[in-house]
């Protein structure tokens, strides 16, 4: 990484410690301003311009108390191998870039694209019953074949035995954590989230010698919400962790399933509440999922996809530059190609033709996988 980078990271990281500004206040800055760099260098003026910013929070901008503890951070996710993925980089997790709250700053260990196809977080009690841990393990081996990564929060209860059950099955999970990545709470689960560094990883918004603070886990619970396709509710009381991830999850408009229980069952009445007001989908059995998702259709896309289609050499050249992004503008492709624009745009025709691009409004293309 070059000098310039390194300042670029430590001023994104000094931003998120600067009191009073916040996901939503960040983004607003650097929208008037253009850039997070910018924003260090304005004006006092320039920034009491700014909507939401009075001189109080102009002064903590300005001021530079932050960088020293931003670049103890620095050193801190370098020595630990960790990843700092800003809210306009290529591999934030777009599904959760589109909720307005989401994180400008997450630190990432793991080996995961979180841009993958199929993602579902599991919620649901820490007191979690013999019934709920048999619904979990038959859950988790009946998605198996469809490879769907599993996010939950490594908590007791219903978020360890999901990331177990997960690990068991060979897939990717990932524990979303209410604190920085310095620690492990709780100290059980240590070698399980070890385990989940080799196959999924662990996320949270908070920096190193984060103070565990219960208002932490609603945050914690957003991003669990925001980050996945849909949520499915094991078992749970009328209030709680899981109900708050639950009504986030319908604030984005995500799918929600929850496991029914009996009406006398004190850990069914938070999953009966959500069916009740049809804001969950009645789980009976992975095929649910599956159905409602459209994993079946997908998977057999991309088997008929992987059997029958040959690739030229154009095509394979073209699909090669989206890389790790989804979508790109034809200009951009063009400008990475070594292509005159006549073949890259009868190349593009032709994968779109072949199923492997989808042509949409503003002359971009996304890569289906």
């Amino acid at each position: 990484m070059s000098n310039n980078e390194e300042e670029i990271l430590l001023q994104r990281i000094a931003l998120t410690m600067i009191p009073k500004v916040g996901c939503k206040g960040a983004k607003n800055l650097i929208s008037y301003i253009g850039s997070v760099e910018g924003i260090f260098s304005s004006s006092t003026k320039s920034l009491k311009a700014i909507p939401g910013i009075g001189s109080k929070l102009a002064g903590f901008i300005q001021s530079k108390k932050y960088f020293a503890r931003a670049e103890q951070e620095l050193k801190f996710i370098r020595k630990n191998n960790i990843q700092p993925i800003f809210y306009l980089d290529k591999k934030y997790p777009a599904r959760l870039k589109d909720c307005e709250d989401s994180p400008i700053l997450l630190y990432f260990k793991g080996d995961f694209s979180f841009n993958q196809q199929k993602i579902i977080s599991v919620v649901g009690t820490r007191q979690v019953t013999s019934y709920g841990i048999s619904q979990i393990n038959n859950m988790v081996e009946g998605l198996a074949a469809y490879d769907p990564c599993i996010i939950s929060g490594l908590a007791y209860g219903v978020d360890i035995y999901t990331h177990r059950a997960a690990l068991n099955n060979k897939l990717k999970t990932i524990g979303v954590l209410g604190h920085g990545l310095d620690t492990i709470y709780p100290a059980q689960h240590k070698l399980t989230a070890n385990q989940m560094v080799k196959s999924g990883g662990l996320l949270t918004e908070f920096h190193s010698e984060s103070f565990m603070d219960k208002d932490h886990f609603p945050r914690r619970n957003r991003i669990i919400a925001g980050i996945s396709d849909a949520t499915i509710v094991i078992e749970t009381g009328a209030r709680g962790g899981s109900m708050i991830t639950a009504y986030q999850a319908h604030s984005y408009n995500r799918t929600i399933f929850a496991i029914p229980g009996k009406v006398t069952d004190k850990l069914s009445i938070g999953c009966n509440k959500l069916i009740k007001r049809n804001m969950a989908i009645l789980y009976e059995s992975p095929e649910d999922i599956i159905e409602e998702l459209g994993w079946e259709n997908k998977q057999k896309e991309n088997i008929q996809r992987s059997l029958f289609i040959e690739l030229n050499e154009e095509e394979k050249y073209l699909i090669g530059i989206f890389d790790e992004s989804k979508i790109l503008h034809i200009d951009e492709i063009n400008k990475k190609s070594s292509y005159n624009y006549s073949i890259t745009a009868s190349t593009l025709l032709s994968l779109e033709m072949k199923a492997c691009i989808k042509k949409i409004p503003g002359s971009l293309f996304e890569l289906l996988n």
